[in-house]
């Protein structure tokens, strides 16, 4: 699956107040990007790291740039939290992950529990129950070969994982999609130290039935496509 927007390189000058990037384009001139990236974005953000823009064309956005990716070491890492629904949607729709075949109508952002929104609603298979499936972005890697999420505290990650347990409760299916933006990585586990909360939330939803999966993509710039499932630990 492509970008939707041609890239333009630069170099990271700063990230501030969690939405804004200053990057140096290659012609020195410094623009400010729109960061698609709540998140403390560890490991990513040292000033002259190699980033990628999209610059947009559509004249009712504030900002002309965004942010989509920067590089750690050899390796490009999707930054833009936008795309992971798209990317585990597209993989599901064509029936690139075996846990999740066969189902006949693919829904988004359907609401249910307490004011919660679910990234897809799967329904209409023959032989199981409807599928609730949630889809978190990784990024975050700090020991070679594992992937883990979070990589800052996530009070609605963990509400997201205690609503799924009532999908479960309920007689449906719940499944948490992790979407792992960087191909380097080949397991994936819980970074309990940096949110004990949705560490234990994560153990309950577990032990509960809510199915775990991790995808990793690779991130170029030409695009982004599909890599391999990633090994959960723990």
């Amino acid at each position: 699956m492509p970008f939707a927007h041609r890239f333009t390189p630069g170099r990271l000058v700063t990230r501030y107040k969690r939405f804004f990037a200053d990057v140096e384009l290659d012609t020195g001139a410094t623009v400010v990007s729109h960061c698609p990236n709540p998140g403390k974005m560890l490991g990513l953000l040292r000033p002259g790291t190699p980033a990628l823009l999209t610059e947009i064309s559509d004249p009712a956005k504030k900002l002309r740039w965004r942010l989509e990716a920067l590089r750690e070491g050899d390796t490009w890492v999707g930054v833009n939290t936008q795309w992971p629904n798209r990317l585990i949607g597209d993989l599901i729709r064509d029936q690139q992950v075996p846990e999740l075949r066969g189902y006949a109508s693919q829904r988004p952002e359907v609401r249910y529990g307490h004011n919660s929104r679910i990234d897809w609603l799967l329904q209409g298979h023959t032989q199981q129950a409807e599928a609730w499936v949630e889809i978190k972005n990784v990024h975050y890697s700090r020991v070679p070969g594992l992937a883990e999420f979070p990589d800052s505290v996530t009070e609605r990650g963990a509400k997201h994982l205690m609503e799924l347990i009532g999908r479960v409760e309920a007689g449906a299916r719940a499944v948490v999609v992790f979407c792992v933006q960087r191909d380097d990585v080949f397991r994936f586990d819980v970074a309990r130290d940096l949110d004990p909360v949705f560490g234990r939330a994560y153990a309950a939803a577990r032990a509960a039935g809510v199915e775990l999966l991790a995808h990793a993509f690779r991130v170029t710039p030409e695009g982004i496509t599909h890599s391999h499932a990633l090994e959960i630990e723990g």
